[in-house]
């Protein structure tokens, strides 16, 4: 590890994080090695990390001065928040910020924070197309996120800002797959019309950032979308069905029906696909396929990698 320079990586044991920490580690000639932040160092994940050579580091995203201490001696950081633990704008903010005063009181010379756009830019408040949440957003965890960009450049931080897509792993983890309707037929629901929907492996957000990272100064201050593929809700059924060997439609519903669906974050949710439906042309162009290969050559599409998961995706 001599010489090498460290990357901190925040949510190590998690989908982002965990891709970042694997595409250092997988890179023994590389210039740099990773340092990865949790609140459970003994936790199975983070051993696993150990084990590939990351040095563990207890720390808590909550607390600045913890922090601080972790930040120290490294040369660069990846910075994520997770709505989906707290469902809380506030502590997103508030989490970003502890990291920024981190990485500056450390002297950090390259951070990547994982961001997304805020959609009042798009649809104000006082815009009835989509329903206003908590009070002040439309669509929180997209949001909160944009809001807190600014405290990495108030406070002079070397930053990538990097926008990344809907995971695919999603169809396995967080209730989208395919479902069987009342006809017995399975089908994915997403209120996304014929339009595109920018999406990625999380793995390879991981790969993406890792070449942001080996790019240097060159990319400090810019922002950079990444993606594997653009594509209808259509053509991801047709690709589930082919990978699956069964049919599977596409649900093609309003994002009002969407909203009304009660598991914890529907509402936001549906907001977050009537934008990008929406304003596809933007949220499609800021996400460029070509940026996005030349950062990781492996990127993978939507068919491989269902090749590498569809075992994993339940079917109910």
């Amino acid at each position: 590890m001599a010489g090498k320079k460290i990357i901190i990586v925040v949510g190590a044991t998690g989908a982002q994080g965990g891709g970042v920490a694997r595409a250092i580690l997988s890179d023994p000639a590389g210039s740099f090695t990773a340092r990865v932040l949790t609140r459970d160092a003994n936790s199975d994940k983070a051993k696993e990390l150990a084990k590939r050579g990351a040095e563990v580091v207890a720390a808590d995203i909550d607390d600045v001065e913890s922090l601080k201490r972790a930040f120290q001696g490294a040369y660069g950081a990846y910075c994520v928040t997770f709505f989906w633990a707290h469902f809380s704008p506030e502590k997103e903010l508030a989490n970003a910020t502890a990291m920024a005063q981190a990485a500056k009181h450390a002297g950090l010379q390259h951070v990547i924070w994982s961001t997304l756009e805020d959609t009042r830019r798009w649809v104000p408040l006082g815009d009835n197309r989509m329903p206003t949440l908590m009070g002040k957003y439309k669509v929180p965890h997209f949001d909160a996120k944009g809001e807190a960009d600014h405290v990495f450049t108030d406070l002079a931080v070397p930053t990538t800002f990097l926008l990344t897509s809907f995971y695919w792993d999603n169809f396995i983890y967080f209730g989208m797959g395919p479902k069987k309707g009342p006809d017995g037929k399975l089908a994915i629901t997403l209120p996304m019309g014929d339009k595109k929907l920018p999406g990625i492996a999380a793995e390879d957000i991981g790969r993406c950032a890792y070449g942001i990272f080996k790019k240097g100064r060159e990319l400090t201050g810019k922002t950079v979308g990444i993606a594997g593929e653009h594509l209808t809700g259509s053509a991801m059924a047709a690709a589930l069905s082919k990978a699956l060997g069964q049919d599977v439609g596409y649900n093609a519903i309003y994002p009002e029906l969407y909203r009304d669906f009660g598991f914890p974050g529907a509402e936001d949710l549906g907001n977050m696909f009537q934008f990008n439906h929406d304003f596809e042309e933007y949220f499609c162009g800021a996400r460029n396929l070509d940026v996005s290969r030349s950062l990781n050559p492996s990127l993978q599409t939507f068919t491989q990698w269902l090749a590498q998961n569809k075992s994993r995706i339940p079917m109910e």
